[in-house]
């Protein structure tokens, strides 16, 4: 168990997907009106704007910028897309630098027309193309493992265990491991990996939402904390147990929260956020 006071909002951070339909201005003024004190930003809030500028625009609302999402997508049978992927990961990088984000979070990609296994092989090789530039940059890069739903298209890295062995075997301190509670929560092994992410000190964020029951679509339907089957408070008990003392991420793709008021949204949010803390494991 850990100590960490989770009464106030000073742990919570909003993703500017989560409340898709606001620019990253509005995003910044409700986020920081509410008393949220992170942001995590998503690179198509960014487009036509001048990064540095919104960087700055984002601190003077006393927000911090928790990391740019996202990179990845390196895996594919075709190498002119994989080298597109590598340069595109490199401008996020640039654009993480110019926001003052200290993270990208990579979702890795994968390519349904050849084994898995290739498209972990083409991943490493995408990291360690960008590893130099994130580096230089002093832009750390999370491996986020996705539920193995989305083995298909989205990523060949499924499990705690697979996202560890990828990040230690770069032995660098800006390669590490992103938590999101709804693709890893299923893990039989999520408590030992946790563990391992505290010995290497490599756990670098910390995404929460729920699972509700039931799903109506496995991209665009998830929950508030509380909604759902998620054990998230247990979660974050060995997330912080492991030394991890960052930012509670709120992530939610959600059709229907879209639609609804998104002031009244993120009041629904915190409201989760603050019924979390008070909830028992």
């Amino acid at each position: 168990m850990t100590n960490k006071d989770h009464t106030d909002l000073s742990g919570l951070c909003i993703h500017t997907v989560t409340t898709r339909p606001w620019d990253i201005e509005e995003a910044a003024k409700r986020y920081s009106a509410a008393g949220v004190k992170g942001i995590s930003v998503w690179r198509d809030v960014l487009e036509g704007r001048d990064i540095r500028q919104t960087g700055e625009m984002i601190r003077d609302h006393d927000l911090s910028v928790v990391s740019l999402c996202r990179g990845g997508f390196f895996a594919s049978k075709d190498h002119n897309k994989r080298s597109v992927a590598i340069e595109d990961n490199k401008r996020a990088i640039e654009e993480a630098a110019l926001l003052g984000a200290p993270l990208i979070v990579l979702v890795c990609g994968t390519d349904p027309t050849q084994s898995l296994d290739d498209s972990r092989k083409q991943i490493r090789d995408g990291i360690a193309a960008i590893l130099p530039e994130a580096t230089a940059a002093a832009v750390k890069l999370a491996i986020e493992p996705l539920h193995p739903m989305y083995a298909d298209t989205r990523s060949a890295i499924n499990t705690m265990l697979q996202a560890n062995d990828m990040a230690e075997g770069f032995n660098s301190p800006f390669v590490g491991v992103a938590v999101d509670v709804y693709h890893v929560w299923w893990d039989p092994f999520l408590k030992k990996e946790i563990e391992r992410c505290g010995e290497k000190q490599n756990l670098f964020a910390f995404h929460i939402c729920d699972w509700k029951i039931p799903t109506a679509d496995l991209l665009l339907d998830r929950g508030l904390m509380g909604e759902g089957c998620i054990p998230v408070k247990q979660i974050r008990s060995w997330v912080e147990a492991a030394g991890f003392n960052g930012f509670n991420e709120v992530e939610i793709f959600s059709g229907s929260y879209w639609k609804e008021d998104q002031a009244d949204f993120l009041r629904k949010i915190i409201t989760a956020y603050k019924d979390l803390s008070n909830e028992r494991i």
